[in-house]
């Protein structure tokens, strides 16, 4: 039971040889810059960037420049995420290999051009205002393990909720096969609503992996 459960995170045991290539399939709904009309769903993709544009650039003032990474990477893990949710599309964001090396190279990247730019700015921020005296070699190393942990906890937070998501999915699935008509009904009604709520949180959890990643990077420009 437990292996049938945790098989759907599996590459190899589903029907798609290459799931990876799920990974790509995000880039079918990038509107075309070379259409005379937009379409509906081009129009609505317009002002759903230009929404999250105006909820992110307030953080980056002085490293705007970061912004179009950051919707870049909003946008991947998003559709990731939703495209995760259809019938025999791999989810890849489910995956900690996946999570962790977005993480890592945004953390590595950040550091880099941290270190080498500003790193007056990187060594303020271990000691926070106010601190006293004696608890400043304490807090150096509370901040900077706090520092190192950061791609871990954003990779486990991003791959954790879609596999709960997921594995609930499978759950009522798996019971509704085997349960009586009265019950079936219910199991319907929980499955319709769970379906909603993990397509909430596939949006959330994007949005709350690019918003560290912008507090992240802000702390780089002031």
């Amino acid at each position: 039971m437990t292996m049938n459960l945790f098989s759907v995170f599996d590459p190899s045991t589903l029907y798609i040889m290459n799931n990876w290539v799920s990974i790509l399939l995000w880039l079918i709904f990038f509107p075309s810059i070379f259409w005379l009309i937009l379409g509906r769903m081009n129009i609505m993709y317009f002002y759903f960037i230009k929404y999250i544009v105006s909820e992110f650039k307030p953080l980056l003032l002085k490293s705007s420049f970061v912004l179009l990474t950051i919707i870049s990477v909003f946008m991947f893990i998003m559709f990731n995420n939703v495209l995760g949710l259809f019938p025999y599309i791999f989810c890849a964001s489910s995956h900690m290999s996946l999570t962790l090396s977005l993480a890592l190279l945004s953390w590595v990247t950040l550091m880099i051009y941290g270190w080498i730019n500003n790193y007056k700015n990187l060594l303020i921020h271990l000691i926070p205002q106010g601190t006293p005296g004696f608890l400043m070699p304490f807090m150096v190393l509370v901040e900077t393990i706090s520092n190192i942990i950061r791609p871990i906890t954003l990779s486990v937070r991003l791959c954790a909720n879609m596999i709960a998501g997921h594995l609930l999915i499978s759950l009522l699935s798996t019971s509704l096969i085997s349960s009586t008509l009265y019950m079936s009904g219910f199991l319907i009604f929980g499955e319709f609503a769970l379906m909603i709520l993990e397509t909430a949180v596939a949006f959330i959890q994007a949005y709350v992996f690019s918003m560290l990643f912008t507090l992240y990077s802000s702390e780089l420009s002031y």
